[in-house]
């Protein structure tokens, strides 16, 4: 295998009927790809895709089990078709590769049938056992003949490889799991490997089991000399050799009885800055076990990174926000396709790098959005929906955003991307025309997104529309003996918590207009 000073990276992926995706190809950025989605949208599953391809290891697969790894819907449908041999679904996991200079790992073994470098899993029907295979199929209640399918690691030179002649090092940092002994086992051992070249790696498994056999000759002797024909050993198997005992310190303690943050931060760390060696390095949920500051910490590391590509999943805003949401994957357990979000504008992407508390993982997931514009608006919202709809917010699948009103046009960027049903409801300021009819002009044709505000100019904000529409609640709530001002003038200087008194006094109130046909829009 040919080495070279080039940076590694995978800059696309296509799976064929790999867990939920039939079909599926969508490019990768050189450095940095932050995964998200809802549960069961695919996240980890491109995760596994890519460890399971870069390792060549067919013991991974057997141990996860090929039929945890095929689509489930392509079973079902051939298990209930005519279940003939040659339509036999086959399952591909295709990484493609920037130039490697390494006519190894270049050729058009892959599906799209071009020359170019890449690593390839294929699962296909072993047709030495055809005449097995078709005997399952031709049964009554067939079982999907699993076992006896190949599994061939190749290259696109069509070369085999496994998880000795490995053509990219990466690691796995898996956050989203409790305390497994085995993840931590396997993230050391791969830490060492990439630490150490082959000879060395020998050399050491040599010796430590000299030391082993030495340890049980001098100790054991006089133990082993009352057993007979039988003898005490120390176990040096594949399943207990050095790599399965080494562990890793910080100071005197091992890592493993850190805490779950300070875990994560450590090999993390490790596995980004201090081993040039790893060309791939794979982050399941960072923000695990993670207080706000160490996050910090976290996505400082892994934004300095130059010399790896990074593959991460997340339900984190501060991770997805402050790695430029350009980096960032979008999946949704709706819809197949993945939809990168590399088109959005620079501008915007700074904007949601640099804003506090931005939510934007909360709209991104959304179905449907409600954006208003301050905080008064944000606490009656549900409130006021209940009382348009007679439903709550949890049954129509509907979020509501606090963005404040010179951001909507952020959101309002990834709303027309992601499609996302969107309604503004925000102040006119006093000039209708001006604040809501020219500056809203771009997305009066966008379907999904619509704009509402009152019309009227004197009334100008939520809380003189609210006042308005519901003299009688306000002044019973806020006109007292000791108020200076007068009630409007209060609720404007006081707005969350006149809305929040109004909330918990539970006297019944109008709704604005434009804001009943916002929430009577957004429902439909």
């Amino acid at each position: 295998m040919e080495d070279n000073n080039n940076t590694k990276v995978i800059t696309k992926i296509k799976l064929k009927n790999f867990k939920r995706f039939t079909d599926l190809e969508f490019d990768f950025d050189e450095k940095i790809n932050v995964l998200i989605g809802d549960n069961e949208s695919g996240k980890s599953s491109i995760l596994q895709a890519i460890d399971i391809v870069l390792s060549g290891s067919r013991n991974k697969i057997e141990n996860i089990g090929l039929e945890n790894l095929f689509n489930n819907q392509v079973i079902n449908v051939f298990l209930q078709s005519e279940k003939k041999y040659e339509d036999l679904p086959e399952l591909i996991v295709e990484l493609y590769l920037n130039e490697q200079n390494n006519d190894n790992t270049n050729g058009n073994n892959n599906e799209k049938g071009i020359i170019c470098d890449g690593l390839r899993l294929h699962c296909l029907p072993n047709d030495d056992y055809s005449h097995d295979i078709k005997n399952i199929l031709s049964q009554h209640n067939a079982n999907f003949p699993f076992e006896f399918y190949l599994i061939n690691f190749t290259t696109f030179a069509n070369n085999p490889y496994n998880s000795y002649n490995k053509y990219l090092k990466h690691i796995v940092i898996d956050n989203s799991q409790g305390n497994n002994e085995f993840a931590m086992k396997e993230y050391v051992s791969e830490i060492y490997k990439s630490k150490v070249q082959d000879i060395e790696k020998l050399s050491n498994l040599n010796k430590y089991r000299e030391y082993k056999e030495n340890f049980k000759n001098k100790e054991f002797e006089s133990l082993n000399s009352q057993m007979g024909n039988y003898c005490f050993a120390v176990k040096n198997t594949p399943k207990q050799n050095l790599e399965t005992d080494l562990g890793l310190k910080e100071g005197d303690i091992f890592i493993e009885y850190k805490g779950k943050g300070k875990q994560c931060l450590i090999k993390t760390e490790l596995a980004l800055s201090q081993n040039k060696n790893l060309d791939i390095v794979l982050i399941e949920e960072p923000e695990n076990h993670l207080s706000h500051i160490n996050m910090k910490k976290l996505i400082r590391e892994i934004s300095k990174t130059n010399d790896k590509q990074t593959f991460i999943t997340t339900h984190s805003d501060l991770i997805s926000a402050r790695l430029d949401l350009r980096k960032t994957i979008f999946l949704n357990s709706n819809n197949i396709k993945p939809l990168p979000l590399n088109i959005i504008s620079e501008n915007t992407a700074k904007f949601f790098m640099k804003a506090p508390d931005n939510n934007i993982l909360q709209y991104v997931l959304s179905k449907k959005a409600i954006l208003v514009e301050g905080d008064a608006e944000y606490i009656l919202m549900e409130k006021m929906f209940q009382i348009v709809t007679t439903e709550n917010l949890e049954q129509s699948n509907i979020h509501i955003i606090a963005v404040g009103g010179k951001c909507f046009k952020r959101y309002l960027e990834l709303a027309k991307i992601l499609d996302i049903k969107t309604v503004v409801i925000t102040d006119n300021d006093g000039d209708y025309d001006t604040n809501i009819t020219q500056n809203y002009n771009d997305y009066s044709s966008v379907q999904n997104i619509s704009i509402f505000s009152d019309s009227d100019i004197t009334r100008k904000t939520f809380e003189i529309c609210f006042y308005n529409d519901n003299k009688d609640v306000c002044d019973n709530l806020f006109l007292t003996g000791r108020r200076t001002l007068a009630v409007q003038d209060y609720m404007l200087k006081n707005k969350a918590d006149c809305a929040f008194a109004i909330l918990e006094s539970e006297k019944e109130f109008k709704v604005p207009q434009y804001i009943s046909e916002a929430i009577q829009w957004i429902k439909q």
